[in-house]
């Protein structure tokens, strides 16, 4: 059971769709913020690509300057990346054709100082959000994050500073679209008077509409995920030794579970009438949640708990399809669980190591590994390896597509894969 992720009204929809769709994509479903559509992975496209390679069914590559983790996004005829040139300490946002790969704009959002970071951190980890008429971005300008919101043809609208932002291993809070509102969960570590929040700006104007006073205040990446869930839209999110679920358009607490641990980086997913977790650190956990509570659930809303270093995951987020949710270690196992109960039905080794998260389409799951290989399982309670694709460069970002085509943004470039005349 997929859920509806709003990210606008009908209408705004609907009219940025025919302000830029062109003919050939007017079909396209839009992948405009992390995780596309829905906030969970999840495509409803066909003709997806299952094979490709470095130099088979790419339908263009352009090379990207500087390095970065962020995922693309993609509206109508337009595809969205940030970037960061280290040497200069550069932040940039990045426009391309989406037909052709030619960059037809690109904006310094801002240059400061490197901030410390983990390793496996990028300077440009933060994926950008779009709706056709405008693309919002952040960076942190350290200590302050900066949020800034520009046109699609690249005229800088407002730029917004919400407050400030400390972590030992760096930033990468992408930002959720939710109606007329652009969403930025930075929880941190903060000691008083400093908090950490989670806020909404108005997407037109900049101007803040709510700010959730996270408790615990420790660093965690989460990018919240949005669900209806139990007859209500819920922004769920992990992280500060919590799990919560919040009113997006209010803000307002609907429920927290308190652990089952200190720092996470998965979004959540939801699926058969329950919410899944993945992460955790220093211990890792997977927790089902029944989504229907109010207050503290921590002993009643918890359906399953399976605690293991094994087969959890820290980094890349899960995935869900029918009654299963998926996920794949930072190790590299990957795992189908049945969401009703958590039983485990299989759990086989992919790649060696994982960041990014997988995406779904046409029954198949696209997992991608550190080293640029795809890994397309077969969406099912039976293990079953549909076609592994070597990329020819490492690959950090999470997958995007739309209008039958697949983003894959490397180390270097940026990729379309297309279908060609494959067999499948």
């Amino acid at each position: 059971m997929r859920q509806t992720f709003l990210l606008a009204t009908t209408a705004g929809l609907l009219a940025a769709m025919a302000v830029t769709l062109p003919t050939a994509t007017a079909a396209a479903e839009e992948w405009p913020a992390w995780r596309g559509p829905r906030g969970d992975g999840t495509s409803t496209e066909t003709g997806v690509p299952l094979r490709w390679s470095a130099d088979e069914n790419v339908a263009w590559k352009t090379p990207i300057p500087g390095k970065g983790h962020s995922s693309p996004v993609v509206w109508g005829d337009r595809v969205f990346v940030t970037t960061c040139i280290e040497e200069q300490g550069a932040r940039l946002l990045l426009c391309l054709d989406r037909r052709t790969g030619k960059v037809l704009w690109k904006r310094p959002v801002l240059t400061a100082p490197l901030e410390k970071k983990n390793k496996l951190n990028s300077y440009a980890s933060s994926t950008p959000a779009t709706d056709g008429r405008h693309v919002w971005v952040t960076f942190l300008d350290a200590p302050h994050p900066r949020v800034v919101c520009y046109t699609v043809d690249g005229e800088e609208v407002w730029r917004a500073t919400p407050g400030e932002f400390h972590s030992m291993h760096g930033y990468c809070s992408s930002l959720i679209p939710y109606k007329d509102m652009i969403i930025l969960n930075a929880d941190q570590d903060a000691v008083l008077p400093l908090r950490a929040y989670i806020v909404a700006y108005e997407k037109a104007t900049g101007k803040e509409r709510w700010r959730i006073d996270r408790p615990n205040r420790v660093r965690s990446y989460t990018p919240p995920a949005i669900f209806q869930a139990a007859g209500k839209m819920q922004l769920v999110v992990s992280g500060a030794k919590c799990v919560a679920s919040y009113d997006p358009d209010t803000g307002r607490q609907h429920w927290l579970i308190d652990g089952p641990t200190e720092q996470f980086c998965a979004s959540l997913v939801f699926t058969d009438g329950l919410f899944m977790m993945t992460g955790g650190f220093p211990e890792l956990h997977i927790i089902g949640i029944r989504p229907d509570g109010t207050g503290n659930v921590t002993d009643t809303h918890v359906a399953w708990h399976i605690e293991s270093r094994t087969i959890a995951s820290y980094v890349p987020s899960p995935i869900a399809e029918g009654k299963h949710f998926f996920v794949v270690s930072d190790a590299g196992l990957a795992t189908c669980l049945e969401a009703a109960t958590g039983r485990i039905l299989w759990s086989e080794r992919l790649g060696k190591h994982h960041s990014a998260s997988p995406v779904s389409a046409e029954g198949r799951l696209y997992f991608p590994d550190d080293a640029g290989t795809m890994h397309v399982v077969r969406a099912g309670s039976e293990f079953e390896v549909l076609a592994r694709n070597d990329l020819g460069e490492e690959c950090r970002a999470s997958p995007a597509i739309s209008g039958g085509q697949i983003f894959l943004r490397g180390l270097r470039h940026l990729f379309a894969i297309a279908k060609g005349d494959e067999t499948q």
